[in-house]
């Protein structure tokens, strides 16, 4: 350790390189009371919140945590691994924020490092560092940070990467007493990426903090969350923020948080025993029912998007499908672009001349060359617009007629039609991550849709998906949202259906 400077010895010296005009030496003088400078204040926070991390976010920052933050915050310091598994809505990326800047603010530069990972790098810089820049900045804490790392003099303290899938050496090279290595967005990073960030962390100094939502059940982040992991476990549902217990925190806090309107909004929307219910408002894992359609654990990793655009020609060919509403229901418009699901139109009417315009805008404003329209019921008069229109030259678009009710391409393997779009498209693009889901609107709702339906085999062992009618007794709600992405998808028409590859 460096002596203390002696102050008189260092102003006489200090005196003399004035009058001589030495500036080098100077600054070799400035820096090194400024690096005694920062010791002692760092020695000083050490020992005040080196184990407060709650007493440092309002001594350093001026800010203040709610109870559930404090418990994370708290199993950081005392527990060498700790899962949390959390709903929507309730800071998770905050709280890691914090305990990453409270961590290189109370420990030795060179003795400390930070690693953060994430599904995706827009996912690594976007979410969980913004947070980070907006602390280290408000807070005056020392160093410099960018988008995606954190330097202290010349010392690389912290840094955000989403290296390979399957690198188990992706975080090598790394020495250092105080590790903490921080997993966003758990349940979408690789099993082999975990292994990576185990291996930083073998010392009893060292730390994991994994947090997400729990959205998938075949993920990784399931596993360290079972009981027996030998993880410290932290659930946070949405019942526990203090928008519907009641606890005291400030205004801008309880306004930044999941609140009882939106719970209550999602339980009439999702319905309490959809998947997407406990994983977002229960901040809970689902099982993969047997008896169900889509697989949650097969969607929710079709909602990780890829870390560059896609070229061009990937986002090819466009086109809508529409699922005509009736009886109340929405009539929803859906954009595909290649394999990417993208913008969603939807208005809450059944009649064939307002249903038809908002088709061709949409046309318009994508370019698509294909709409693929459920033909049942007020179809088929939405699909007669829509062609006496392209006959008057306001679209260019093809204009497919799409009944459900119909004949499969397979008829020995699918009872219908439906049975077949659900199968091959909604299964079977979820299976093998055919579709990317990042990016559409009205994501989570969708979502929610295409894990309701159930199937089982008819008498001639045919596959059957539950028919629509039978889900809105069952559920309350109609898929009207899933029907149109699956008919986006649809790539066929009579007599023989073309399957998206």
């Amino acid at each position: 350790m460096t002596a203390t400077p002696d102050l008189e010895a260092v102003r006489d010296q200090v005196e003399q390189l004035i009058r001589a005009g030495d500036t080098v030496q100077l600054r070799a003088i400035r820096d090194r009371v400024r690096e005694h400078v920062d010791r002692q204040a760092l020695a000083v926070r050490a020992g005040r919140y080196g184990a407060d991390p709650v007493g440092w976010v309002r001594g350093r920052l001026r800010q203040g945590v709610w109870s559930k933050q404090a418990q994370i915050m708290g199993s950081v310091r005392d527990h060498r691994r700790t899962a949390v598994r959390a709903c929507h809505g309730v800071g998770k990326s905050h709280v890691a924020s914090l305990i990453a800047c409270w961590w290189l603010d109370t420990h030795p530069p060179g003795e400390a490092f930070v690693v953060t990972t994430a599904p995706t790098f827009a996912q690594v810089r976007a979410i969980l560092w913004r947070y980070i820049r907006k602390h280290q900045r408000a807070g005056k804490l020392p160093g410099r940070t960018n988008q995606t790392e954190w330097v202290i003099g010349d010392e690389l303290v912290a840094f955000g990467r989403k290296p390979g899938d399957h690198d188990e050496s992706a975080f090598q090279g790394i020495h250092a007493r105080f590790v903490l290595v921080i997993i966003d967005e758990a349940c979408g990073v690789p099993e082999q990426l975990w292994i990576a960030a185990d291996a930083l962390t073998t010392n009893a100094d060292c730390r994991i903090l994994a947090i997400g939502n729990p959205d998938n059940p075949a993920s990784h982040f399931r596993k360290v969350c079972a009981p027996g992991s030998g993880w410290h476990v932290i659930g946070v549902s949405a019942f526990d923020s203090p928008n519907l217990t009641g606890e005291d925190v400030p205004e801008a806090t309880a306004l930044a948080l999941v609140g009882r309107e939106w719970v209550e909004e999602k339980a009439g929307e999702w319905g309490e025993d959809n998947p997407l219910y406990r994983s977002k408002v229960l901040g809970e894992f689902s099982e993969d029912a047997p008896n169900k359609v889509v697989r949650g654990s097969d969607i929710a990793r079709c909602r990780i998007g890829p870390d560059e655009a896609p070229p061009a020609e990937q986002l090819l060919p466009v086109e809508l499908g529409v699922d005509v509403g009736g009886g109340g229901d929405e009539t929803v418009i859906r954009e595909r672009r290649g394999r990417r699901a993208g913008r969603e139109w939807r208005a809450r009417t059944d009649r064939p001349e307002k249903i038809a315009p908002m088709v061709i805008q949409a046309i318009k404003e994508t370019g698509a060359t294909a709409v693929k329209v459920d033909s049942i019921g007020v179809g088929f008069g939405v699909i007669g617009e829509l062609r006496n229109a392209a006959g008057r030259g306001e679209h260019r678009a093809q204009i497919i007629a799409v009944n459900v009710s119909e004949r499969a391409s397979e008829p020995d393997k699918f009872k219908n039609l439906r049975a077949e779009l659900w199968w091959v498209l909604g299964r079977g693009l979820s299976e093998r991550q055919g579709w990317d889901l990042s990016g559409m609107d009205n994501a989570d709702t969708t979502v929610a849709q295409l894990l309701e339906p159930r199937w089982d085999v008819d008498a001639a062992g045919r596959i059957q998906v539950e028919p629509k009618d039978d889900i809105k007794k069952r559920a309350g709600r109609s898929p009207d949202n899933a029907d149109a992405l699956l008919l986006a998808f649809y790539a066929g028409a009579v007599p023989r259906v073309r399957w998206l590859s």
